[in-house]
């Protein structure tokens, strides 16, 4: 599992116009399943996201995670981040889940994570989606579990 994670000040996913998940300070995962992922790569991600440290603390520096915060956490399945794009000038997309295996694991990842966390908010998994962030630093980080 791959997630591009970026720390906000705000955040929204809108689909044909509707906002469909929305989050103030916290962070915008943008997630992506491969073919080999399952419970313990699913685990593992939700381990990274809820205490990967990036957030301030009192001297400044990254040394809080998003449950310290208490922060909101908005995943957003993006297949493309799994895309092979070493040669050529076109992505190839074998290394990313059949649409299925992913709407599975991406829903259980955001079902655990709405277990443990909240306020945790998502885009519609397979819909064309707008997603607006105001990106805090800017920090971006790029997490893998396997």
């Amino acid at each position: 599992m791959i997630a591009l994670i970026q720390r906000v000040t705000q955040a929204h996913v809108e689909v044909a116009g509707e906002v469909v998940g929305r989050i103030g300070l916290g962070l915008l995962a943008l997630v992506a399943v491969q073919p080999d992922d399952g419970e313990r790569q699913t685990r593992r991600m939700l381990e990274r996201l809820l205490g990967y440290r990036v957030f301030a603390d009192e001297t400044g520096r990254m040394n809080r995670s998003l449950t310290d915060i208490g922060g909101g956490l908005l995943l957003v399945s993006q297949f493309t981040l799994a895309a092979d794009t070493r040669s050529g000038l076109r992505p190839s997309f074998t290394s990313a889940a059949p649409p299925e295996h992913g709407r599975h694991w991406f829903e259980r990842l955001a079902e655990l994570a709405r277990a443990t966390h909240a306020p945790v908010e998502t885009g519609r998994f397979g819909a064309h989606m707008q997603v607006h962030l105001i990106n805090d630093g800017p920090v971006t980080f790029w997490l893998e579990t396997h």
